[in-house]
């Protein structure tokens, strides 16, 4: 069975920076492209960022650009978003998905979803 967990969410002031990892358990992560999204009270679910398989490309919403890197470690079979300079408007709960198709490409459609974890900013 597939697992992706999320962690690393938390509160923290405006301008601050979080790391959010993405462990998966059950199936490799190596051929798979990953996407991070969020969702904020109501509003839709949104993409925030992707990186390919081998990770040689990563992909960022506008609005995160500059202040989000994603990353992975295939030895670790997860993947991470760094986030800085974080902003209000980043509060959300932040979901990784994984597309485990081979060759699987950004932006991520389909595959797994985690739980997600909630990230606050506030003063």
């Amino acid at each position: 069975q597939v697992q992706l967990v999320e962690s690393g969410g938390d509160l923290v002031q405006p301008g601050g920076s979080l790391r959010l990892s993405c462990a998966a358990s059950g199936a490799t992560l190596d051929y798979a492209a990953i996407g991070w999204f969020r969702q904020a009270p109501g509003k839709e679910r949104e993409g925030v960022s992707c990186i390919s398989s081998s990770g040689a490309k990563t992909y960022y919403a506008d609005s995160v650009k500059g202040r989000f890197t994603m990353s992975r470690d295939n030895a670790k079979n997860t993947v991470y978003l760094q986030m800085n300079s974080l902003k209000p408007e980043d509060t959300a709960v932040y979901y990784c998905r994984a597309d485990l198709r081979f060759g699987s490409r950004c932006p991520v459609v389909t595959g797994f979803w985690g739980q997600g974890t909630q990230v606050n900013v506030s003063s």
